[in-house]
């Protein structure tokens, strides 16, 4: 039989049961300490990203970024004579740019072409190897070198998508590209190219290439008059 007295107040039913009530305690205590060592965490890590002083990690991410910037006064003829690569007379919409950084400088041109027109200019500059298509898009890219002209990068197609190095002025295409050429930094610069067939009509080159941090004098930028 229940021998629980229904008028006794629930402490009381703890005590009676043998010190149960100084677990309750110690338990209540530690958690509690808990909590506040979790509050002064989080109160600690907004202080160090709103620290006035530039050490927070925020001020940290904000002074490596600081350390790029696109030049002006980029134009496509420009560089294309930079990477060694013409654009056809019938090439539409044409763009480039240029980005410095402390370790390395990118240079970024693109147009597109009808489908036979980017055939014939993929014949005129063919790769080191061969034309490499992707197995899957790459979902993890971060928009950065052309975003900067609105348009996703070439690394997050999979469909109708060819790419490869292409050198301009090397004597043969055979096996892979020497790494130094790849980034941009001997004598027989590489261009990585992605062929892009966006429509069954047109096609959309991107070339993208590195350079040494000032490798390249940069054009001055144009009066606006």
């Amino acid at each position: 039989m229940n021998d629980v007295n229904p008028h006794r107040t629930p402490e009381q039913d703890t005590n009676a049961a043998g010190g149960g009530g100084g677990r309750r305690r110690r338990l209540v205590a530690g958690a509690t300490a808990g909590v506040l060592v979790l509050v002064g965490a989080v109160a600690a890590a907004g202080l160090l990203l709103d620290a006035p002083d530039g050490a927070g990690a925020g001020d940290r991410v904000t002074e490596q970024a600081a350390g790029m910037r696109w030049a002006e006064g980029i134009t496509p003829e420009w560089m294309s004579e930079q990477m060694g690569l013409d654009i056809p007379a019938t090439a539409r919409s044409p763009q480039a740019a240029y980005e410095a950084t402390s370790r390395f400088d990118t240079g970024l041109l693109t147009f597109t072409l009808t489908r036979s027109e980017a055939e014939a200019y993929l014949e005129e500059h063919p790769p080191e190897g061969r034309w490499l298509e992707p197995t899957s898009a790459q979902t993890d890219v971060t928009p950065h070198y052309f975003a900067h002209f609105g348009l996703p990068e070439p690394e997050t197609f999979e469909d109708g998508m060819r790419y490869g190095y292409v050198c301009p002025g090397s004597a043969e295409a055979t096996g892979e590209p020497d790494a130094s050429d790849v980034y941009g930094l001997s004598d027989e610069r590489c261009v990585r190219l992605h062929a892009h067939e966006y429509t069954p009509q047109r096609t959309r080159i991107y070339l993208r290439v590195r350079f040494e941090p000032g490798i390249s004098p940069l054009p001055l930028p144009t009066s606006s008059g």
